[in-house]
Parts: C-alpha cells; sequence; structure tokens
C-alpha cells in the first residue's frame, strides 16, 4: 500500500501518527509537494478526484481518502493497539469524541492558519482575514474546553489513547505555524501535549 502525504499537512499526519501508534511498517509514505502543485496533475486526479492528501492506495490499485476513512481500513488490517473502540459502545464513543476533537479544534486551527499565515497563500489563493479571526476565536475558546475535560483524564476519550488524540494533536500541532501551542492558560492540553511528545505519534514530524 501506499499512503500519499505532505509534510506540515494535519490530516496526513493524523494518519502518519495513527501508523506510528499501531507500529506499521509496510505502507510507504509517497510525499507530494504541494507548492509545486503535484497533487493537481491528472495522474494523482486519477487517484484523488478532488486532490485530496492523504489519499491511500491498495495494491490493487483502489484507492481511499479521507483520513478519518483510511484509519478506519487501516484498524481492521491492523488490530492492535485498538485505537477506534472494542466494544459497540466504546466505538460510538470515540467516534462522538473523534467528531468533537475534528470539528471543534483541529478544523478551527487549520482554517486559522490556512487563512492567516501568509505562507500559505499560495495554497489558499482566497485567504480572508475574517476567517482566520473567526476560527482563531473558535479554536482557542475550544482548547479552554479540551483542556478542562483533561483536568480529571490523561487521553480525551476513555482511559488510552485512541483515534481522538491523534486527531486533536494533528490540529494544535499545525497552529505552531502561527505561534501558538498550549500553555499556561491551558495548562491540562500542556500536560497532554508533552505526554504526546513521549509516544511515537509525537514522533512524526509535522
Amino acid at each position: 500500500m501506499k499512503l500519499y502525504s505532505a509534510p506540515y499537512a494535519p490530516n496526513p499526519r493524523r494518519v502518519t501518527m495513527f501508523l506510528a501508534e499501531k507500529g506499521v511498517t509496510d505502507v510507504e509514505i509517497v510525499t507530494l509537494d504541494l507548492q509545486a502543485g503535484q497533487h493537481r496533475t491528472d495522474d494523482f486526479r486519477a487517484k484523488s478526484p478532488f486532490s485530496q492528501i492523504p489519499t491511500l492506495e491498495l495494491d490493487d490499485g483502489r484507492c481511499l481518502t479521507e483520513s478519518r476513512a483510511i484509519c478506519t481500513y487501516l484498524e481492521s488490517l491492523y488490530a492492535e493497539p485498538n485505537l477506534m473502540g472494542a466494544d459497540p459502545f466504546e466505538r460510538a464513543e470515540i467516534e462522538m469524541w473523534d467528531r468533537r476533537a475534528e470539528l471543534m479544534v483541529t478544523l478551527p486551527m487549520m482554517m486559522w492558519v490556512r487563512h492567516g499565515n501568509p505562507l500559505l497563500a499560495a495554497l489558499e489563493k482566497n485567504q480572508s482575514p475574517a476567517i482566520a479571526a473567526a476560527n482563531e476565536a473558535t479554536a482557542m475558546k475550544m482548547a479552554k474546553w479540551f483542556d478542562a475535560q483533561l483536568a480529571t483524564r490523561d487521553f480525551l476519550a476513555g482511559d488510552r489513547l485512541t483515534i481522538v488524540d491523534l486527531t486533536a494533536l494533528a490540529g494544535i500541532d499545525f497552529a505552531k505555524m502561527n505561534k501558538w501551542r498550549p500553555d499556561d492558560e491551558t495548562p491540562n492540553l500542556k500536560r497532554w501535549r508533552a505526554m504526546m511528545a513521549d509516544r511515537p505519534a509525537g514522533k512524526v514530524a509535522p
């Protein structure tokens, strides 16, 4: 299998961190240069119609896009360690928290960076300061909410690492491009980020 990825992009990193926590080493990582438009070629669009990364290409040529869908497929192939739930309730609870992490933290962080960082102007051709400001406000509000959730536990969903932690980490680390990271205003999130840095996922370069 081949995973098409790109440096600094949070959605591909979500998958590469998932692979790292699983200990999977037999998926080939193919790095695309987004600045050069390698994701917009006809050949790549045949694999990913909307030029999305990550894209997972199976050995038979079939392809999957969307990081959550790719992780679901990988979870079925590499069952341990379990990162997406071991029984019906746990699977649903993890999916609930994963949606919260994605929509309330990672997406606002991504939109803040994409619309507010001049280094991404070539990729985000219609950058909007208003969109950046609105998403920054949402991201900071939700960072404090998630910080409060971590006051009584080590991980975001349940008592062990799950895909939820990887989803949140992908967005939070992407916000470094706008010079933000968990600090003394979010002490539990800061502690959680330090703990994640020592795990296989934390070793995956952005």
